[in-house]
């Protein structure tokens, strides 16, 4: 079996990488702060910070892929 390279889905499979890619990144951000309130529950700030870096990190890389697939969407 040959992978799958957009003729089934109609997505070219960087395409495909790059959208998964965002929703990836948006997904970890919301997941991000369910752990934060937990950490925050528990006053564990160090914790708590550490989610936050990472929620951020999460909304960066959503944000530049989003920008990237804006302008490969458009041409």
């Amino acid at each position: 079996m040959t992978s799958e390279t957009g003729d089934v889905t109609g997505t070219k499979d960087k395409h495909y990488n790059l959208i998964w890619y965002v929703e990836a990144c948006l997904s970890n951000a919301l997941r991000m702060e369910t752990y934060i309130k937990d950490a925050e529950r528990e006053n564990d700030t160090e914790l708590a910070d550490l989610f936050r870096k990472a929620q951020a990190d999460s909304r960066k890389g959503a944000e530049l892929g989003k920008e990237l697939l804006r302008s490969r969407l458009s041409v």
